[in-house]
């Protein structure tokens, strides 16, 4: 009796803390509250971790073929890297910009970027606003019309050289050949440096043009349809309409094209390289229609001046930003003016 009773008097200590409380047990009530605070702690840091990393892999592109090859090539401009073999050569600090922002070839090369970039540009954007204007009204055939304005985009840049070299041939081009007939003198298409610039522009807006007017297309789509009726009741005719009502709700469409095609029409290599009939391929005899970035690649590739060229590439690099920048600010202060 003794020896149960001391048992059990033992077992009653072992379970029973000082005072005769019961001893504190984890039920499945408590585990489950503790794994619910642990689900909610995931969660939430899923909530905060989950944006960053679905948009990594565009800032881990960018810093491999962007960020990198620019800061590299603004490294490679502050040397005299050795053409022959490859290695770093003395240090020349801004040396290589001064060449390059003396070098009359250069000069030319800008003035012919931003004449070729004017006189397709402009055009560009002006005839894109203006197809896109026509296919959003209810035409027959929508889907053949809107096709058709893309199908210069997808066509090669070489094949787009061998019509436009066809068209304008300084001795058999289709164009020299009307103006014969017309009883006109001829045009020196890759001689003279303006009409070669007007050849190059027509390649350039030959291809882009559809390409924008289908993002146009797709902007004026967006517009609501009652803003249109509205103004119809007011008496506003057609061109009435396009000018209040579609321009301005597209203008932030209109402030990315004018700012994607400034930025293409600054870096044109493939046109003038193409255009370009002279065997040493620099931009016409006389240089007349080399841009910036077909100046880089003949510094670069062909001659094997690394430095200069990398400084050139810094130049266009500067220009452009400030272009955009310039852009930028004249037409968010055109919105302002406008919503007064």
């Amino acid at each position: 009796m003794s020896t149960q009773h001391r048992t059990a008097g033992d077992t009653a200590t072992a379970e029973s803390p000082a005072g005769g409380a019961p001893a504190p047990r984890r039920t499945d009530e408590g585990r489950e509250r503790a794994r619910l605070v642990r689900r909610q702690r995931r969660s939430r840091w899923d909530l905060k971790l989950s944006p960053y990393l679905y948009v990594s892999p565009f800032f881990v592109l960018f810093a491999l073929v962007g960020l990198y090859p620019l800061l590299y090539t603004g490294y490679l401009s502050l040397f005299d890297w050795n053409r022959a073999y490859y290695v770093r050569g003395e240090f020349v600090g801004l040396d290589n910009y001064q060449f390059v922002l003396t070098d009359p070839v250069f000069q030319k090369s800008l003035v012919n970027t931003f004449s070729i970039f004017l006189m397709s540009s402009v055009p560009q954007v002006i005839l894109a606003v203006t197809i896109a204007a026509l296919l959003d009204n209810h035409v027959r055939g929508r889907a053949f019309w809107r096709m058709s304005v893309l199908l210069p985009f997808v066509v090669a840049p070489t094949a787009v050289a061998l019509i436009f070299g066809s068209l304008f041939a300084d001795q058999y081009g289709v164009v020299n050949g009307f103006l014969k007939e017309l009883g006109l003198e001829p045009i020196r298409w890759h001689v003279d440096r303006w009409w070669s610039h007007f050849a190059i522009s027509g390649m350039v807006n030959w291809r882009w043009t559809g390409y924008n007017a289908l993002i146009f297309l797709a902007a004026m789509q967006a517009v609501p349809r009652d803003l249109y009726e509205a103004a119809a009741i007011d008496g506003a005719g057609r061109v009435r309409q396009f000018l209040s009502v579609t321009l301005p709700m597209i203008r932030p469409t209109m402030i990315f094209v004018i700012i994607t095609s400034t930025i293409g029409g600054l870096q044109i290599f493939t046109e003038p390289r193409l255009f370009d009939d002279t065997p040493n391929r620099e931009g016409g005899p006389d240089h007349q229609y080399m841009t910036s970035t077909l100046y880089i690649y003949v510094k670069g590739i062909e001659d094997q001046f690394y430095g200069r060229a990398s400084a050139a590439a810094w130049v266009l690099f500067l220009v452009i930003v400030a272009i955009a920048v310039l852009n930028y600010l004249v037409t968010r202060y055109a919105t302002l003016r406008s919503s007064r």
